[in-house]
């Protein structure tokens, strides 16, 4: 298949709020309501200054012919989708010690080019959970002025961590006093960290609580950060009007996470049936990054992956897969999240697959995605549904999802903020 990229050039980005003046008619798809399931055939969508002000039939629209009409007949169009869990300055082949030789500039670079990856992929909206100085939010601010493409990027900024725990640097010895920007030790010590995170741009709170299958000498089931650090990381980034998502794959890790009244639970391998029950309870979000396994341990050697990680993955990657699998049946909040970063960007939409194999219905998979992940990050009122009103971030694809949810893995058409990135519909 053809790329064609060539539908928004840098150029046609930095000229969008002209092209967003203009009505653009997306005519003849068959329109997925992603509340329902329920599909609106040989509908339209009318699009005008980068939102949706009509769907249904053309005649209840008042056009005057001066409308862009771009042909989805037959196609089914869905809203953009959205990844709760990524890290657009990392590579999937600079994993381990192959890290150290990465610069922040480079990073940044690569965060460029996997943004767009992003995108083509048809995922408008992501939540980037960690990125070196600030890397993500510069990302996010030159996607937001048109200068290079890519999805709405919701940043974290540098993630908070203990000495030595998830979110350090735990590499080299201790004569090079190597520490994450992102370290801190005590309530007082965690609030600071926030406080600046929001003083340099970020839009989501993100913390290891645990320790992580990539990090070297942590201990997966091992808490990291007390109760009460916890407690103070929350209640700060709640008073400044951001939400905390948690790294955690231990129990006792998950449970205190989730006590402090965190907003979304990164991982949550070894989460038990009580925790679930309390998450229900609260109404905080579980963001399963059931694919990934996949790749480590098939690709994760060769990509640099120390040997410790990989046994780490083989004692954890199914234990994950199977919690998913309860907290769908116990109707926990589920959002779409991937760790993409970890393995090729781009690559997001594979997901969706492993969900609906570990106990999700297609449109359950897609709801994460679309939905669940628009109450989570916030968003409800302007992405998550093809609906009057909402962002003009819609995709579409040749087959019915819901059939097949493996249609999502190659998306066909994909319009973001009222520009037209990519179409490929009838190639």
């Amino acid at each position: 298949m053809t790329l064609r990229l060539a539908a928004l050039s840098l150029a046609a980005l930095s000229a969008a709020s002209t092209a967003m003046a203009e009505r653009t008619v997306l005519s003849g798809g068959n329109v997925i309501d992603v509340r329902t399931g329920d599909i609106m055939t040989d509908a339209s969508i009318l699009v005008e200054d980068g939102r949706i002000v009509g769907v249904g039939s053309e005649d209840s629209f008042g056009l005057d012919g001066a409308e862009t009409v771009i042909d989805l007949q037959g196609a089914y169009v869905l809203p953009g989708l959205s990844d709760s869990h990524v890290h657009l300055t990392s590579r999937h082949d600079d994993h381990g010690y192959r890290g150290l030789a990465v610069s922040l500039p480079r990073a940044t670079i690569s965060g460029v080019a996997n943004a767009q990856k992003t995108l083509r992929a048809g995922f408008t909206t992501v939540r980037n959970v960690g990125a070196g100085g600030y890397s993500d939010v510069a990302l996010r601010d030159a996607i937001m002025d048109g200068e290079i493409p890519g999805p709405r990027v919701i940043p974290a900024g540098v993630a908070l961590g203990i000495t030595g725990g998830h979110c350090d640097t735990n590499l080299l010895p201790f004569e090079y006093k190597d520490r994450a920007e992102g370290v801190a030790d005590g309530p007082w010590g965690v609030r600071q960290k926030v406080r600046q995170n929001v003083k340099y741009g970020a839009e989501v709170i993100k913390y290891c609580g645990t320790g992580g299958v990539l990090s070297k000498g942590t201990k997966i089931g091992a808490q990291q950060f007390t109760a009460e650090e916890m407690e103070a990381i929350v209640d700060e980034a709640h008073l400044l009007g951001l939400k905390v998502a948690v790294h955690a794959h231990g129990t006792k890790g998950i449970r205190t996470a989730i006590e402090a009244g965190v907003d979304s639970v990164e991982h949550s391998s070894l989460i038990d049936d009580e925790s679930i029950e309390l998450a229900k309870e609260k109404g905080t979000f579980l963001s399963m990054d059931v694919y990934v396994s996949d790749f480590i341990l098939a690709e994760g050697e060769e990509a640099g992956i120390l040997p410790e990680s990989l046994e780490k993955e083989r004692q954890v990657g199914r234990a994950q897969r199977e919690s998913f699998q309860r907290a769908v049946k116990a109707g926990a909040k589920m959002a779409f999240g991937t760790d993409a970063g970890v393995y090729a960007h781009g690559l997001n939409g594979r997901q969706f697959a492993y969900m609906v194999e570990w106990g999700m219905s297609p449109l359950q998979a897609i709801q994460a995605s679309t939905i669940n992940n628009a109450e989570l990050f916030g968003m409800s009122d302007s992405i998550g549904a093809i609906e009057v009103g909402k962002e003009a971030d819609i995709i579409a694809v040749d087959g019915n999802p819901l059939d097949n949810v493996k249609e999502l893995e190659d998306v066909d058409f994909i319009m973001v903020d009222g520009s037209v990135f990519a179409n490929e519909l009838g190639e």
